[in-house]
């Protein structure tokens, strides 16, 4: 359930050959950056504008004034950059896409169809293919403790990730209501959901509707 292959549709993401190199998505996290830099020279120039250093951004993405992009980054075909977006770097985002006010992104990739509409903070993540977070929703990317954070699943499953900074790996379709919490090494599988105002942690499995830590059901 934790896989890559388990997780995502690699077909809609630009990092389709890189993803395809790992086995667990976390282990793309050492190097985003790189990626993204070696995918920014390989992109046309009649399709993407270069507008800082490592800036690439498609000319048919729709950027609102007052938002901060730092490079390493690439924003899609026909993704909306709205005001106050904070792009911190090491970032890929998908077609289609939507970054939102006040919503700020760092290291991590949005496959897609992503909709991080409305202040989110996505930190060391992956989002999958129309993965989808509420208002408010964000991911927690380092313990209180700072130690590296372990993957935790419900049937004993434990893996060293080897990173103090991990957020959360949604799978293709996930929904995460408003104002809920990813805490650090949360994977959430294809096609579940997350009430509102929860607050996150191990291996929710696909097709499933997390209620609360002891509530988690299968889709019907």
């Amino acid at each position: 359930m934790v896989r890559i292959a388990a997780l995502y549709d690699l077909s809609h993401t630009l990092a389709k050959g890189f993803l395809s190199e790992h086995t667990y998505p976390w282990e793309a996290l050492f190097a985003i950056k790189e990626i993204i830099v070696a995918l920014g020279h390989s992109l046309s120039k009649n399709e993407y504008d270069i507008i800082g250093e490592d800036v690439w951004i498609s000319k048919s993405a729709k950027i609102y004034p007052n938002n901060y992009i730092e490079g390493p980054c690439i924003i899609g075909h026909n993704t909306e950059v709205r005001p106050g977006a904070f792009i911190r770097g090491s970032v890929l985002v998908g077609e289609n896409c939507v970054v939102g006010n006040s919503t700020e992104l760092k290291n991590c990739i949005l496959f897609d169809n992503v909709q991080v509409p409305h202040y989110n903070y996505v930190g060391d993540s992956i989002l999958g293919y129309k993965a989808h977070m509420g208002a408010g929703a964000v991911t927690s990317n380092v313990k209180s403790d700072k130690t590296p954070v372990v993957i935790k699943g419900l049937d004993g499953l434990k893996i060293a990730t080897g990173r103090k900074k991990v957020g959360a790996m949604l799978g293709d379709y996930v929904e995460i209501g408003c104002g809920s919490v990813l805490n650090p090494g949360t994977i959430i599988g294809r096609g579940s959901s997350v009430y509102p105002l929860s607050s996150v942690r191990g291996v929710i499995p696909e097709g499933s509707i997390y209620k609360s830590a002891g509530d988690i059901v299968k889709r019907i």
